[in-house]
């Protein structure tokens, strides 16, 4: 599905504002300016903050180092510049009902949000507007179409490849430590909650302990008392391994048998009750069971490095100013 995260990291995404209407243009440092024409086509300041930003996690700019910042304008330019070179490529190919894809994966979009307000809201957390947004997936539909038509049939895969990065990476990649099918109870409160609120609610987890260490059924006093979303699966979380979860919980987790069932353990959620439903020993996942996602990451990587070298003869053959 469409995601406002996934189109603020993707190479694709662009600005549709309209530009101040004066005669001198808007102020160098206004999100409207140009910062560079790619063949004459404009990406904007906004276009550049918005990348950095999502290549850094930082919402605010001026906290970075200054070194740290001139390498992500650096890398958000340099993507920003390929992204536009591989869209106005990926016209000439044309792409049949452009239009009809990009409202269909705005819809998708606005599915994920309660009302129109709280998509407005998603969007502007990252500096969107739905115009933004539309543009965005306008590039990205392009460009994925570009990739499929020219470069999909060029990074072929084939069986011994496959099986040659499974011999090499089984113990880095594919075999797991031990593993726990674990369940737990949590009574939710804020970190930054009062001391009061803490004290209640630390007591109410001691009295959610001693009813399940007194045999009441533990899935069904989750269903009833946990504030986790796992309430509805009776407090099931499945089965982690070690570095997959929060160091206290992981720790108390790992210490329990089978069928045991722990203190009550603090961490930054709140407090919980942890029960251990089984232990699973290491194990090496079978050559069959990963083969076909082995295909998959060695041909996106092929399709990378073919694109990217295209991406370079695309930059030789274009005219790039920085304003």
């Amino acid at each position: 599905m469409f995601s406002f995260n996934k189109m603020t990291r993707s190479a694709a995404a662009v600005s549709l504002l309209a530009l101040t209407a004066c005669a001198a243009g808007p102020a160098k440092d206004s999100p409207q300016a140009t910062v560079e024409k790619v063949n004459g086509a404009p990406i904007t300041r906004a276009q550049l903050d918005r990348t950095i930003k999502a290549l850094v996690g930082q919402r605010d700019l001026k906290q970075l180092p200054p070194d740290m910042l001139k390498k992500a304008t650096d890398a958000a330019l340099n993507q920003l510049t390929a992204a536009e070179l591989l869209y106005q490529d990926g016209m000439k190919l044309g792409v049949k009902d452009l239009d009809k894809q990009v409202t269909e994966r705005i819809t998708q979009s606005k599915y994920q949000y309660p009302s129109q307000a709280e998509f407005d809201k998603a969007l502007k957390s990252v500096d969107m507007t739905q115009k933004d947004l539309e543009e965005a997936a306008r590039k990205d539909i392009v460009i994925n179409n570009l990739i499929v038509q020219r470069f999909a049939d060029k990074a072929d895969v084939s069986e011994a490849e496959v099986r040659k990065y499974y011999e090499e990476n089984k113990l880095k990649q594919f075999t797991q430590g031990e593993r726990l099918k674990v369940s737990h109870i949590l009574i939710g409160v804020a970190k930054d909650a009062s001391i009061d609120a803490k004290r209640q609610a630390m007591e109410k987890a001691l009295a959610v302990l001693k009813r399940v260490k007194g045999g009441e059924p533990f899935a069904d006093v989750a269903k009833k008392e946990s504030t986790s979303p796992t309430k509805n699966q009776g407090g099931s979380i499945g089965i982690i391994g070690k570095g997959q979860t929060m160091p206290p919980f992981e720790k108390a987790a790992f210490a329990l048998k089978p069928g045991e069932i722990s203190n009550v353990v603090e961490t930054a959620l709140g407090y919980h009750i942890i029960k251990v439903e089984q232990k699973l020993p290491p194990a090496t996942e079978r050559y069959e069971d990963v083969k076909n996602q082995i295909a998959g990451n060695i041909k996106r990587e092929k399709i990378r490095q073919l694109l990217a070298t295209y991406v370079e003869q695309l930059r030789g053959k274009a005219k790039i100013e920085k304003v």
